[in-house]
């Protein structure tokens, strides 16, 4: 059996869709972007005890914190290339970031290897179906550009320096205008809780 829950962000930001096997969450994805493929159908809705814990650990984090604990979730159909893939966003600590080559050098010396490839390490992020949880977000390009996001960044409307420096003012008290992020500039949004991360930790 499936379930499904919806997380309403506090923010007012696109909702965070959940799904389990009734033990470990298997997909976290944000309405409307193309991860929503992951779901399956013929699931059913309700807050089970492991969506309990999902939405425990989203609340601190969309209130800043850095949650020190890890609901159990579960990839389904993983590939050993892809579970070392993940194991090493799960190493990048909150607040930084990473390109696609420091991980395919890491996974290349651990595999006692020569090179591995970016582009390989790319595609797995961007097959990550727990978003935020295993945070393919502090993944970055070459230089720091932002690739391989799942919206998209040619649908990224404002840019995310706009978006970051509301996302500092709403973490300094302030209000600031960006409650109504449309579903395809979520990535967008995602970069700047990184950045709102970096500044936590100052």
């Amino acid at each position: 059996m499936k379930y499904t829950y919806t997380y309403q962000t506090p923010e007012g930001f696109s909702d965070i869709l959940m799904q389990s096997d009734g033990e470990a969450l298997t997909a976290l994805v944000f309405e409307g972007s193309r991860d929503i493929k992951k779901f399956s159908g013929g699931a059913k809705e309700g807050l089970i005890p492991i969506f309990g814990e999902t939405v425990k650990w989203l609340d601190e984090y969309f209130s800043g914190k850095n949650p020190d604990f890890t609901p159990k979730y579960k990839i389904e159909g993983l590939t050993l290339f892809r579970k070392s893939v993940a194991d090493e966003m799960n190493k990048i600590p909150y607040g930084e970031t990473v390109t696609y080559a420091d991980i395919a050098r890491s996974i290349a010396k651990k595999r006692g290897i020569l090179k591995m490839s970016s582009q390989a390490v790319g595609g797995a992020v961007a097959r990550n179906p727990i978003a935020i949880l295993i945070p393919c977000h502090r993944v970055v390009g070459t230089g720091g550009s932002l690739t391989g996001f799942g919206g998209g960044l040619k649908n990224i409307g404002m840019g995310c320096g706009s978006w970051a420096v509301k996302m500092e003012q709403h973490a300094g008290g302030k209000p600031g205008p960006y409650t109504h992020l449309r579903a395809h500039e979520t990535d967008c949004y995602l970069v700047c809780r990184l950045l709102l991360e970096k500044k936590k930790k100052k």
